[in-house]
């Protein structure tokens, strides 16, 4: 992703004090947008404790050779991923979400991406001790899993790689098989034991989304999050009523692939289409289709000096109860990132790129959005 270096008010290369620099904002967001405090500029999730800075950064990608990196890890490779890790910080993004599966062994990976944010977290301390990093992770509903007490063990499993003592958000990354309310009740016991601050679910329908709800309920404890597959031109949690659940319950929403895997930040044209697996969802045909959006969501973005990316990035972001996670390879896309905050999209805005991408056909999401 290309990065912005004229943006009106804010520069990528200089990232020590994000909240003291502001972009030109839109004039009806202005007028109760003044300059924030660290914590105004943070948001709690759902009914949580847990306070995140309003865009995340995925790592996703990290370790990953299955779907990720063209089927290789190297070491200009992790350099990036680390050097992604440090610009986001230098930035004020400290929110981070990674997963035990995420360039796991089980998903054909070369270096557990948990493994990977444990030790840029262990090397950033020597250098900046006492400093704020919010960490994320998932359990794999993996059909062998079973009961509460696996929740427990996959948890510790994943404070070994990370080499903490606790997280302060553990999620359900997918709908088990069977077994859900288990691990529910697995997710109420992590917090009881002081093993996490908060706990969500991910890829939850809006059904699965209010039981879970309800059953952490009964215990006194939040459910803070769903983290789902939303985007300018995947807005399926619109269409099927979690967003709108969400909104309801008080329960966060976490974008996942917000930038649509690179589709939407202009990199990808029909002729140059992204390689590996991606290459299979975005063709040709269907970049295609996407270019009007893409010329449109340019010129909005010339209008506030904004890069395309940190255009769909600030569209979602003023849905409002919704915090992306794009994910970051090098520090350029970590440091770019940044600049969808400190402004928004006017509502004209908001609501013609909703009805520009509602002409083009969805791509195929997670499957088991829909168990």
């Amino acid at each position: 992703m290309a990065m912005n270096v004229s943006s009106a008010c804010f520069s990528v290369l200089s990232c020590k004090k994000p909240n003291r620099i502001r972009a030109v904002a839109s004039e009806d967001f202005a007028t109760t947008a003044a300059l924030k405090t660290d914590t105004e500029d943070k948001l709690k999730l759902g009914g949580s404790e847990l306070k995140v800075t309003r865009l995340g950064i995925g790592a996703w990608s990290w370790g990953d050779t299955s779907y990720w990196n063209n089927f290789q890890w190297d070491d200009q490779k992790l350099k990036a991923a680390k050097a992604a890790f440090n610009g986001s910080l230098d930035c004020g993004i400290t929110f981070f979400d990674t997963a035990e599966v995420y360039g796991s062994p089980l998903a054909l990976g070369a270096e557990n991406s948990e493994t990977l944010l444990g030790r840029f977290i262990k090397e950033r301390e020597n250098d900046n001790p006492g400093e704020e990093v919010v960490v994320a992770t998932k359990f794999a509903a993996l059909p062998w899993r079973f009961g509460r007490q696996s929740v427990i063990s996959a948890l510790k499993d994943s404070l070994n790689r990370l080499g903490l003592s606790s997280v302060d958000l553990y999620q359900l990354h997918w709908p088990g098989i069977w077994g859900n309310e288990g691990y529910i009740d697995g997710l109420g016991d992590a917090v009881e034991q002081g093993l996490v601050k908060a706990v969500g679910v991910s890829n939850y329908s809006e059904k699965r989304l209010r039981d879970a709800y309800e059953r952490l309920k009964k215990r006194g404890i939040p459910l803070a999050s769903n983290q789902v597959n939303y985007s300018l031109i995947y807005r399926l949690p619109e269409q099927n009523g979690v967003k709108a659940a969400c909104d309801e319950l008080g329960v966060t929403l976490i974008a996942y692939s917000p930038i649509a895997q690179g589709a939407l930040t202009g990199k990808y044209k029909p002729e140059n289409p992204p390689s590996g697996p991606r290459g299979r969802i975005y063709t040709p045909e269907f970049l295609t289709k996407l270019q009007p959006l893409l010329i449109r969501i340019k010129e909005i973005g010339g209008n506030y000096g904004k890069t395309p990316t940190q255009v769909v990035l600030n569209w979602l972001i003023a849905q409002e109860n919704v915090v992306p996670i794009p994910g970051a390879k090098n520090a350029a896309q970590a440091k770019e990132f940044v600049g969808a905050l400190g402004w928004r999209l006017s509502n004209e805005e908001v609501d013609e790129l909703r009805s520009l991408a509602s002409e083009i056909s969805p791509v195929t999401g997670f499957p088991v959005e829909k168990l």
